[in-house]
């Protein structure tokens, strides 16, 4: 008898037919609190496009792309099909003997796409993999060029690169104090926060001083002693804070003078989230190692990577010493590789990238338009297809409200009653919805949230 063919809205089941909803006390869930979870828990059974379907009946809208990784939306039939086709053709094989046809292929895909001479891909399986991974390349680096005392890691405070160790030690959000101490040799400069300017700038009399920051701190620290400086283009948990263009040409010049690599978190970034395919693209800043990930395979299937220059990859050919010994059982998975392949089809033989583009211009207007009727939005900032909306008590003194009675968190609780599924901080909301979200799916986010925020108003 053949198996019954799961269609995207009929959830597994378990075998004693215990409810779904049942078995939640047996799963701890990634940044949540499970008490709040366990009494009132979402469990998503499938999705089509833009919306998912819960075990209970309910339907969301998603905008906030699953955690700002799904690029295509729910149950795209292209990259199911090659999905299965890589099951079929082969299964795992063993990463510390051999690589397979397809770690080739998608490692020579990143090569052409990747700007400059990116062109030597380390393959993973997640974000903080990768972030890890381009950190230790650093330091070995600099080790093989006879540069030992290098092992300094410089970045920004509210950047976010990850949850291991060292990931979250350069990371600058404060919920890393939770695991304190943390690796040493992590040093944090602040942010390009142009609405709370931390140098008390407008743009008027900017002089990219969040930018020069970084001068200071090597000048204190040592040139000798600093191995690289890691930064997410779009500063995703600091609120999305969109840097001018001209401050990673700057940074860039910055390492290139001091000796210093410059590492390009585009784990969240890449792969058309900003309109452009990468957000080097964006800033014309060529990194000497990008890491990848997120929308690389838009979240059907576990997968990164870190693509180095080719002045990377040399210093780490010849003898034994010069071998990198990093790595993990996944990396490189057949099916990882291939999902990522198609999905990058997908994105580029439908246009999605410019779609990105387009649609970010049309959710700018439709959130400037909403902020004209709430003055509890303070600013609305983004680019493409990632967007924040910062709530405030009064826009002269850009206030915040109390953390007890933080608006953003009320809004969000509003929107998810009304089918609408967000994510941010106390102060911000972020959108970014798949890049295949037509005007009417951003019309219904938009006038969901408008809601949303009535009510909040109200309460």
């Amino acid at each position: 008898m053949q198996d019954k063919k799961l269609t995207a809205f009929e959830p597994l089941k378990d075998n004693n037919e215990v409810p779904l909803r049942d078995l939640v006390n047996h799963i701890w869930l990634d940044f949540q609190q499970m008490g709040s979870f366990i009494a009132d828990p979402l469990v998503v059974t499938g999705g089509e496009g833009m919306r998912v379907r819960t075990d209970d009946g309910r339907e969301f809208i998603d905008a906030i792309g699953g955690a700002i990784v799904s690029s295509l939306g729910y149950g795209n039939r292209a990259v199911r099909t090659a999905m299965h086709a890589a099951i079929d053709r082969q299964d795992f094989w063993p990463v510390l003997h051999a690589t397979t046809p397809s770690a080739l292929l998608i490692a020579k895909r990143l090569a052409e796409l990747l700007p400059g001479n990116l062109d030597c891909a380390f393959l993973l399986t997640g974000g903080s993999e990768s972030t890890e991974t381009a950190m230790k390349m650093a330091r070995q680096y600099h080790r093989l060029n006879g540069q030992s005392t290098r092992y300094k890691v410089l970045s920004r405070y509210w950047s976010y690169h990850g949850a291991t160790l060292n990931a979250l030690a350069a990371s600058g959000v404060g919920d890393r104090r939770k695991f304190e101490p943390l690796p040493n040799g992590f040093i944090h400069v602040n942010p390009p926060y142009c609405y709370r300017c931390p140098w008390g700038k407008k743009p008027e009399s900017c002089n990219l001083e969040c930018s020069t920051a970084f001068k200071d701190v090597i000048r204190y620290e040592g040139e000798e002693t600093i191995s690289a400086i890691i930064v997410d283009p779009v500063m995703a948990a600091a609120g999305v804070l969109v840097p001018p263009k001209n401050y990673y040409r700057i940074l860039r010049e910055l390492c290139d003078q001091h000796g210093i690599l410059l590492i390009f978190d585009e784990v969240l970034t890449g792969f058309g989230r900003l309109g452009t395919l990468f957000a080097c693209d964006y800033y014309g800043v060529v990194p000497d190692l990008i890491c990848l990930g997120k929308g690389i395979t838009s979240g059907y299937a576990p997968f990164a990577a870190v693509v180095a220059g080719a002045h990377i990859t040399k210093k780490f050919i010849g003898d034994d010493a010069r071998t990198f010994l990093h790595g993990h059982t996944y990396g490189g998975h057949p099916l990882g590789c291939e999902t990522a392949l198609a999905v990058i089809d997908e994105l580029l033989s439908r246009d999605l990238i410019a779609q990105a583009a387009t649609n970010g211009e049309y959710l700018r207007g439709r959130l400037l338009e909403i902020a004209k009727r709430h003055p509890e939005i303070g600013d609305i900032r983004g680019i493409g297809m990632i967007w924040g909306i910062e709530f405030v008590q009064d826009k002269k003194t850009r206030k915040h409200f109390p953390s007890k009675k933080a608006r953003a968190i009320e809004i969000r609780q509003q929107a998810h009653k009304l089918g609408l599924l967000t994510r941010g901080s106390a102060h911000v909301i972020i959108i970014a919805p798949a890049l295949t979200a037509s005007f009417d799916e951003l019309d219904e986010i938009i006038d969901i949230l408008d809601q949303a925020i009535t009510v909040s108003a109200n309460h």
